[in-house]
């Protein structure tokens, strides 16, 4: 029974830091726009990442 003493307040404690981390994470809108960033992969880059022969010759001099 004397761990009870230690268990509770511990589990308190640990119930605040979560709710305010929870509370947190809601008013800096890390829960606002979950579709987004999933689609984003799919969007094309506007640069080419494989270089032209242009680009390549520039680089050369």
């Amino acid at each position: 029974m004397d761990i009870l003493l230690l268990l509770i307040p511990v589990t308190l404690f640990l119930l605040v830091v979560s709710g305010l981390l929870f509370w947190w994470s809601v008013r800096n809108g890390q829960y606002d726009d979950l579709d987004s960033p999933a689609h984003r992969i799919l969007f094309d880059d506007d640069d080419d990442m494989i270089p032209t022969k242009k680009h390549r010759d520039d680089d050369a001099d």
